[in-house]
């Protein structure tokens, strides 16, 4: 597998990647041309039509394409961060559902080796409230030892939930059981979603929130862990399990924890990624948190 050339030796030099979840309509090959345009230096794309189960595998042609872009526009695996598709539940309670979604996962996984990417994120999945907790969890780490087994290169990137319904996540202590029992540690990691923590119970509010935060999740989980961010306000507060996302500053998470997460040296050389829902607002938002770095 050709993996996307990497820009940056972390012995050398430390930087914020910030960037947004882009369109790939047309085709993977635009997902860079589309984050470029709002001044990203990373960015999240779909490689599939993510409410499909499965799709039309990758042209030869669109796969090219895609690397010069990336290529061009100055994007390495490290800055790239695909998400599966939304349909997948790798803890699902049925074997019917559970078969179905390993199936789709591991293609995800084999699109992302073809792209020459790194990293797949994606929600760990959900008990319906047919199974505990245990085994829905033991069912994910099953899952991704699964897929692991059948490609090489791309790292399981586990995204936490806010804790709606049935989903499961939402806490560091289920992430930390899920890693436990995933057989290749250098092949898992986790993508932490501000939104989510904070409507998981994590007050995020202010640097102290952002420290205290990042201080639970190193002593649960492990900082090594922490391969990506999502920056997203959240429309509610903390502890409130409702996953409502909200522009930068705008809700009640608030800027100073932004500012915090800019300035922290050990959020470096991750692609943090918005998912805002006002998205004519992603270039302005790039810039404001750039401006938080300095």
């Amino acid at each position: 597998m050709l993996i996307l050339q990497k820009s940056v030796n972390r012995g050398e030099q430390s930087m914020k990647y910030i960037g947004a979840h882009v369109s790939s309509s047309g085709g993977v090959e635009n997902a860079p041309l589309n984050a470029s345009a709002i001044g990203a230096k990373a960015f999240a794309l779909f490689t599939k039509n993510q409410r499909q189960w499965f799709s039309a595998p990758l042209s030869e042609s669109s796969i090219q394409a895609f690397k010069r872009n990336c290529s061009e526009l100055g994007f390495s695996s490290e800055q790239i961060l695909p998400h599966d598709s939304y349909l997948i539940n790798l803890g699902h309670p049925t074997e019917e559902g559970l078969e179905k979604s390993r199936e789709s996962f591991l293609e995800e996984m084999r699109r992302c080796e073809q792209l020459g990417l790194t990293m797949l994120n994606f929600h760990p999945g959900s008990s319906l409230k047919e199974i505990s907790t245990e085994e829905c969890l033991s069912r994910i780490a099953e899952s991704i030892n699964i897929a692991l087994d059948k490609t090489r290169g791309v790292c399981a990137v586990i995204e936490n939930t806010a804790g709606q319904g049935s989903n499961v996540g939402n806490k560091f202590e289920e992430i930390a059981f899920i890693i436990s029992r995933v057989e290749d540690k250098g092949r898992v990691g986790v993508c932490i979603d501000t939104c989510h923590a904070m409507a998981a119970g994590y007050d995020l509010k202010g640097e102290e929130g952002v420290s205290t935060m990042l201080s639970q999740f190193d002593k649960v989980v492990g900082l090594q862990y922490l391969k990506a961010m999502h920056l997203n306000d959240s429309k509610k507060g903390a502890g409130s399990h409702v996953d409502r996302h909200e522009n930068i500053g705008l809700g009640e998470i608030g800027l100073e924890a932004f500012k915090a997460l800019m300035q922290d040296k050990r959020l470096d050389n991750i692609p943090m990624i918005l998912e805002t829902p006002d998205e004519s607002k992603w270039a302005e938002e790039i810039n404001v948190l750039y401006s938080f770095c300095n």
